[in-house]
């Protein structure tokens, strides 16, 4: 894309890695082993740490239960090169971890990442830039906008009508009394609208942290939500930004395997995989995931809704983040979902891999193509992995068109052009729907609500610990000695005094009282 800014910071993502690691640290048992003839105290085997971490990640709702024994031991390879363990010698630095009996340790030095902060200039064009006129709310002119690649975004003179017709024809009875609406309007109404419910749904004060305006294209949102087929997939106009011929034929003979209408395709043992190899290939060369470097941070938020009490909200909050893609983005991740999703739901599909299911084959092989960071993170296949899993599942609900994102922006449309809208000298204000703005904070609110969050989840994982009823009173006393040496504040916080800290035991104040002196009594001989 032209004019491209550069791409968010992974902010989430190295919170979730610092989230992670704590946890870990706070948690893994640690006692003594013997090798070699020799015993080492406070330490862990590889394969103990892919037991605990394995069972963590497949609980962890930012990860799930698509978690693999293999990403768990790539995760511990990461944390033996950040030094966030180290071997029973110390060394550190290199990814040499297997799931086996050699042993490590962790060090004394702290495991966290500092977390990034955004751009200035992405704080400054925030979402609170809409708040800062509101009587003439619809003319955001103050949003500096960035010239996209075109993709083939010529509307065609059928949806070019249909668009108008929908939100400008409607009243013309009344066109002597109506203002004149231009192009850049309705663009700007599509911006504002779509930034206004993703902010809604999520539920956050601020999309600050999350996307920057200027990220968001009109002109793609309109195309992608009027170019499409009765299915709903994004047609694209100019054929040189589709998938290549070859490559939607294999990949509608794997979806419709093995009722493919190509009845000339070869028979051949293994034919399947080499099918799928070449599907594969292809998606991996590309050389941008399919939701773009610079909405890796917007997606990465949403997989921290990913709870069952929240699934309908991160179904909302990815349909609306999905139209923002460019349409050739969007057209090749509907068609790859559709495929993966068939295929890992056909019985019939013969075994594409020696070692894994259809399903998890699907996810590990793909989710590269659909999220990873711009800049290397610790974390990108297994939160990949996570969001693929969701959007094969949900992929029919998720890709679709939601109709009520149109009638929002012909609402609105229809106050603009009505002229509802204060205007100098008009006087005339008109009952708009009501919604919250966000406020602009200083660095040093920034920084103190940054240490607060982080300090809040230590702080969680200490109460975890002292609730945690199935966990001996001898490990839990080692793990709250441990927690009082990585984060004394904390643990002074939480036990002020030692009355505190002994009535969780139901012991006696750890201060002992002074023994009363007592002279020995002299005996005298029985002797005269």
């Amino acid at each position: 894309m032209e004019n491209r800014d550069m791409p968010p910071r992974p902010y989430r993502a190295t919170k979730l890695w610092n989230e992670i690691t704590t946890s870990f640290r706070v948690g893994m048992p640690l006692r003594k082993h013997r090798q070699h003839f020799k015993k080492y105290g406070n330490c862990f085997t590889a394969g103990e740490a892919v037991d605990w971490l394995y069972d963590l990640l497949r609980t962890n709702s930012n990860f799930g239960p698509e978690v693999t024994r293999q990403q768990t031991i790539q995760l511990l390879r990461k944390f033996l090169k950040n030094h966030v363990i180290e071997d029973i010698k110390g060394k550190w630095g290199t990814e040499n971890l297997d799931d086996n009996s050699q042993l490590f340790r962790f060090p004394t030095s702290s495991p966290l990442k500092t977390l990034p902060r955004r751009h200035p200039e992405l704080r400054k064009n925030s979402i609170e830039n809409f708040s800062k006129d509101k009587d003439s709310i619809f003319k955001l002119r103050n949003l500096s906008r960035r010239t996209p690649k075109t993709h083939g975004l010529h509307f065609s003179q059928e949806n070019s009508e249909k668009m108008n017709c929908e939100i400008i024809d409607e009243d013309q009875e009344n066109l002597a009394d109506n203002r004149e609406i231009s192009q850049k309007d309705i663009e700007e109404v599509w911006r504002y609208v779509i930034l206004i419910y993703l902010q809604t749904i999520l539920g956050v004060s601020s999309l600050e942290e999350v996307i920057n305006p200027k990220q968001v294209i009109p002109q793609y949102i309109m195309y992608n939500m009027t170019n499409t087929s009765k299915h709903g997939v994004v047609i694209l106009q100019d054929k040189s930004d589709d998938l290549p011929h070859w490559v939607l034929s294999a990949m509608k003979c794997l979806a419709n395997w093995p009722r493919s209408n190509d009845m000339n395709n070869p028979t051949y043992i293994g034919f399947e995989r080499d099918v799928f190899r070449t599907i594969a290939d292809y998606f991996l060369d590309l050389p941008e995931p399919l939701l773009t470097f610079e909405y890796y941070e917007l997606f990465v938020n949403i997989l921290g809704l990913l709870q069952p009490h929240l699934e309908r909200v991160a179904i909302d909050a990815l349909q609306l983040c999905c139209l923002l893609l460019p349409p050739p983005n969007r057209r090749k991740l509907q068609l790859l979902m559709r495929m993966i999703s068939r295929m890992s739901q056909n019985v019939d599909m013969p075994q594409l891999h020696d070692a894994m299911g259809t399903r998890s084959l699907m996810i590990h092989t793909f989710s590269r193509s659909v999220l990873r960071c711009a800049e290397e993170v610790d974390l990108d296949e297994l939160l990949a992995a996570r969001l693929v899993s969701f959007l094969m599942d949900h992929q029919q609900e998720i890709l679709q068109v939601p109709s009520y994102l149109q009638a929002a922006v012909e609402k609105h449309l229809d106050y603009l052009r009505k002229g509802h809208i204060k205007n100098p000298g008009d006087g005339v204000i008109a009952p708009l729907p009501t919604y919250s703005y966000c406020k602009q904070i200083s660095a040093q609110e920034f920084d103190e609500q940054k240490v607060s969050t982080s300090q809040a989840a230590i702080a969680e994982l200490l109460e975890n610990i002292i609730k945690n009823k199935s966990l001996p009173l001898k490990e839990k006393r080692r793990k709250l000695k441990q927690f009082q040496k990585e984060y004394p504040l904390i643990y002074q916080k939480r036990f002020p005094t030692s009355e505190s800290e002994a009535a969780l035991f139901g012991d006696k104040p750890t201060i002992k009282q002074p023994m009363l002196f007592l002279r020995k009594p002299k005996f005298r001989s029985l002797r005269y």
